[in-house]
């Protein structure tokens, strides 16, 4: 499985970005997929997540204002990101999960909020 993640850059505070991650490869037997990102300094964080089936996991400072969707067609995960805040800046990472447990990360995209 190959993960490709895109959509990151520059936006001002309160502003949005839909970061986009594509799925190649064995992808029928991925059954869990999430955002991380790892702000300068600090750990990688879990952002949202897809828990089983439909339900969702979202970082508790982003609820209400990120939304994580997959997309079986494109088989593309999506981070819809609204309400921009300086520390939202960081550099994001799409995972997928196995059912086997077997773990894959994309490359990470960087997104910068800053006037």
């Amino acid at each position: 499985v190959q993960l490709q993640a895109s959509g990151g850059g520059l936006v001002q505070p309160g502003g949005s970005l839909r970061l986009a991650c594509a799925a190649s490869g064995s992808t029928s037997t991925l059954n869990l997929a999430a955002w991380y990102r790892q702000a300068p300094g600090k750990q990688r964080e879990l952002v949202a997540a897809f828990t089983g089936g439909d339900n969702t996991l979202y970082e508790e400072a982003v609820k209400g204002r990120f939304t994580i969707s997959w997309d079986s067609e494109k088989k593309t995960l999506y981070l819809q990101m609204t309400s921009l805040r300086p520390e939202d800046t960081a550099v994001y990472y799409c995972n997928a999960k196995k059912i086997t447990g077997q773990e894959y990360w994309g490359q990470g995209t960087l997104v910068t909020v800053s006037s």
